[in-house]
């Protein structure tokens, strides 16, 4: 092939730009003494090395004629100082909109020249921003419900096998009726940039399955494509839309998958390492990676380079890519400037101010495991919060814990305590009862310890406090009496979950009882461990029906979807009457009460303020929770001489359809833990 011409380029915009003369690529190098552009033929075999002549800054640049979009490309470093082998390794373009292939760790390719291990770059077209389409203000309820790409279709049987695990899969007629028969707001998808295995769980045989090891922010994952990658996530998040469901991305901003020490140099650490990660110095001074997320390698989002980035990569991801949200894994670590948390840090302060940024949903995981790691409460005004107080507290009472009972009636009222009446709406706790790192909710009652073994690390990995309990025996069973106090636990556990003040977020594949075998930490199974099950028996197809039936009820009512209480000057009025606390002997409940140690059992009364409107439904609700083992009469309030409350829920009937057709005056008799729901009949 004879040679292109090229001269100096430009130095902005970072990446390969396609333009009249064929394709300027500019890629920031703070500490090279050369950079050369490598370019590869449809079979990633060398056609081309080209030095990059031009130098602004710490920007290196070259503009290539007749390059055209589909050209693959990569780039290798010469470095003054050199003490490791970068000029071998072929780099990833952290600015690459897309990936010839997966990115998977090969040993004896990486090697030396890692040129045929490493996947390409790809030129691709200017895409076309989009205009945003905006289903709910920033503040709207929502049910957030999770899943992986992969997994929700892998096993699906109405779905073309060529289509399954795939985004052209997950946009499938029948995924989407399933979402809107549940009534979900927004699926929060596992994540779509590109990863690649960690080398240590790669040769032991396993792998990567959830994809939080990035190699690059923008290039969306070709594992889940059949052929193009963009055009067919666009398409799937196009299709969502139509449904009028949102999607929302999980991104990884805390580290990448070069690890730390003696990890591989894959894009970052060979063309700007000092600059893309937080290092520390022990207490010989001598200089190491910080860890902040358990990975190795803390990306150091401060940087303004970095930061830089990270804010491209966001909007890229809204703009074109077309998505309406992110879930921040490990969110503490996008709040230190640079090694101390901050709510005020760079990167909040540049996401709050951006046109494009400022009105997306925003969800962190506030937490990792460094210094001043736990930071639930802290992000600003605007987030949204993984909860995991609710969680854990949540789990604790239906479990029996004793002593527990008024931080579960904090946790069903949105956490105040946590996030303050005045200064946060009441939808900035997202409540997980279970999340994609832990059990499912079938296993939650079927398993009283990990059983990790799958795992190949001796059953070490996975969370150890996992408030489970197996009711008798631990895992599957025929006992008739194990496996409906089990069901049960779940209607308790769900109908908490979504009828609780704040974010429900909801484990995609809860719903179809999916199980994990008790595995807690199935990160590396890619398999049915992870694989939706579609093909439901009787129970299972009965929990369906009921969990759309409690999502329905949640989306029908705006005192469970999103209270406002009349002291809560975030809100300019309230749409509540008064919440009321009672012992189920019919009193009021006292600030003494809530303190016994064996008071399992309470009601809650929701009654809203009158309206004018004749569209709006006067709602009176009557919440009854009993977690104890044992029977409990409740006393209910009387409020009119020929009223009643009509049972619209009770957690003890399989089938919504056998509910009693009851009105009840003055007492009920409730069954051990369980939940029964009241309406109030003038």
């Amino acid at each position: 092939m004879a040679p292109r011409k090229f001269h100096f380029g430009r130095a902005k915009p970072l990446g390969a730009t396609v333009c009249d003369y064929g394709c300027n690529f500019a890629v920031y190098s703070p500490n090279a003494k050369a950079v050369t552009l490598c370019l590869f033929d449809a079979d990633e075999q060398p056609i081309a090395e080209y030095p990059m002549p031009g130098k602004t800054g710490d920007v290196w640049h070259i503009g290539v004629a007749e390059i055209k979009p589909g050209q693959l490309y990569g780039y290798r470093v010469d470095k003054p100082h050199r003490n490791d082998d970068s000029h071998d390794k072929l780099l990833i373009d952290p600015y690459a909109k897309a990936l010839s292939r997966p990115c998977n760790w090969i040993a004896e390719r990486y090697l030396g020249d890692s040129a045929g291990m490493m996947p390409k770059c790809v030129v691709v077209p200017e895409e076309p921003k989009r205009v945003r389409l905006q289903l709910f203000d920033k503040e709207a309820p929502r049910v957030i419900y999770e899943a992986h790409i992969k997994g929700l279709t892998q096993l699906h049987p109405d779905i073309p096998e060529d289509e399954r695990g795939t985004y052209v899969g997950a946009a499938n007629p029948v995924v989407i009726q399933h979402l809107r028969q549940l009534s979900i707001t927004t699926v929060q998808f596992l994540p779509c940039a590109s990863f690649m295995p960690e080398p240590y769980i790669t040769n032991l045989g396993l792998t990567n399955y959830w994809g939080y090891n990035p190699v690059n922010f923008f290039a969306v994952e070709p594992r889940y494509a059949k052929q193009d990658a963009i055009a067919e996530f666009k398409a799937m998040v196009d299709t969502y839309h139509e449904a009028g469901i949102e999607v929302i991305m999980d991104v990884v901003f805390n580290h990448t998958a070069e690890g730390g020490e003696g990890g591989t140099m894959l894009s970052f650490k060979g063309l700007c390492e000092s600059q893309a990660y937080l290092f520390e110095y022990d207490k010989n001074g001598e200089r190491r990676y910080s860890n902040n997320s358990g990975c190795g390698n803390s990306f150091n989002t401060a940087h303004p380079v970095m930061l830089t980035l990270i804010m491209d990569a966001l909007r890229y991801w809204v703009e074109v890519l077309g998505v309406d949200g992110f879930r921040f894994d490990l969110a503490a670590s996008l709040g230190r400037d640079q090694h101390a948390f901050s709510t005020d840090a760079a990167l909040f302060r540049a996401i709050q101010q951006d046109p494009v940024l400022a009105d997306v949903l925003l969800v962190a995981e506030p937490w990792d495991i460094g210094m001043g790691g736990y930071q639930v409460g802290s992000f600003p005004h605007g987030w949204r919060e993984c909860n995991d107080k609710f969680r854990d507290t949540v789990r604790a009472f239906w479990r029996g814990d004793k002593g527990i009972t008024s931080d579960f009636a904090t946790r069903v009222m949105g956490s105040r305590d946590i996030y303050h009446k005045g200064s946060k709406p009441i939808c900035t706790s997202v409540n997980p009862v279970t999340y994609h790192d832990g059990f499912t909710l079938h296993d939650l009652v079927c398993y009283s310890e990990k059983h990790n073994d799958a795992n190949l690390e001796q059953n070490r990995d996975g969370h150890s406090h996992n408030l489970s309990a197996n009711y008798g025996i631990e895992g599957p069973t025929t006992d008739s009496a194990i496996n409906k106090i089990r069901e049960r636990q779940k209607r308790n556990l769900f109908t908490t979950l979504i009828l609780s003040q704040g974010t429900p977020h909801i484990l995609g594949g809860d719903e179809l009882s999916r199980t994990q075998g008790g595995n807690n930490n199935a990160y590396c199974q890619d398999n049915p461990i992870n694989w939706y099950k579609w093909e439901l028996d009787d129970t299972q197809r009965a929990f369906l029906s009921f969990c759309r039936e409690v999502i329905a009820l949640r989306r029908s009512s705006r005192l469970f979807s999103e209270l406002q209480l009349e002291d809560d000057s975030y809100y300019a009025s309230g749409n509540i009457a008064k919440v009321n606390w009672y012992k189920p002997n019919g009193s009021y409940k006292t600030p003494h009460d809530w303190h016994e140690n064996e008071n399992q059992s309470f009601v809650v009364e929701l009654k809203c303020l009158s309206s004018s409107s004749a569209s709006t439904r006067p709602e009176h609700w009557l919440i009854c929770f009993n977690a104890s083992d044992h029977r409990v009469k409740f006393r209910l309030p009387l409020l009119e001489p020929q009223g009643g409350w009509t049972l619209r829920l009770d957690t003890r009937y399989q089938d919504i359809g056998e509910l009693p057709k009851i009105c009840v005056q003055r007492t009920f008799k409730m069954a051990s833990k369980s939940i029964a729901i009241f309406t109030y009949s003038y």
